[in-house]
């Protein structure tokens, strides 16, 4: 029941990626080093499923150039002339971008794939599991405000309200902690678990 109903499965079944599920399992327990998130699963996942439809357009590319494909397509800090670059040259190839881009998933699908699917637990996942779902929250929030501002700029650009080269957004969240005074980024902040507080306590002997 949990294979029918998991995109994940459906996604490794459908591109023939047969040893794609033992791999994301063994990262997500650390069997083969570094534990890796399933936000990091999520990517690894999607960078994927964007090699298989590489590998079934017949596409000509070189070692390393598919990874660099993913990272044009949804790095955040990758200018709107080069992701449409990238856009143009993978649909050129016969892969329908947008039917590709459809078909990523959540992390929370990922850990339904490993929990209810492969039936995979790690002990500690309560313990990360919280800031991962706030963290996609975050991400998913800056994304559309980049979005926005995107096709903001793009629409009066076109209709000659604006001029602009190319360029790129950045929406960049910041927190500063009014009692030890030091400032993070929101992504900084997370993966630290805290600000200089606990540390300044912890040398105080407090």
């Amino acid at each position: 029941m949990g294979s029918a109903q998991s995109k994940v499965a459906q996604l490794i079944e459908t591109y023939e990626l047969a040893s794609m599920g033992a791999e994301l399992e063994r990262a997500w327990l650390g069997n083969t080093g570094e534990r890796q998130s399933l936000r990091d699963l999520a990517d690894r996942f999607h960078q994927a499923l964007l090699m298989a439809a590489i590998r079934d357009a017949g596409m000509d590319v070189i070692d390393g150039e598919p990874a660099n494909f993913y990272r044009l397509l949804t790095d955040d800090n990758v200018s709107a002339g080069k992701r449409i670059e990238a856009r143009n040259r993978l649909d050129r190839a016969g892969i329908d971008v947008d039917t590709l881009e459809d078909q990523f998933v959540t992390y929370q699908a990922i850990r339904y794939y490993l929990t209810e699917v492969r039936g995979v637990s790690y002990d500690s996942e309560s313990e990360t599991e919280q800031v991962e779902q706030e963290r996609g929250t975050i991400d998913r929030l800056r994304s559309r405000v980049e979005t926005i501002v995107r096709d903001t700029v793009d629409r009066l650009n076109t209709a000659d309200k604006l001029t602009v080269g190319e360029y790129r957004v950045f929406v960049n969240i910041d927190i500063r902690c009014q009692d030890c005074g030091m400032r993070y980024s929101i992504s900084d902040l997370l993966d630290r678990g805290g600000c200089d507080c606990e540390s300044s306590l912890n040398k105080s002997g407090l």
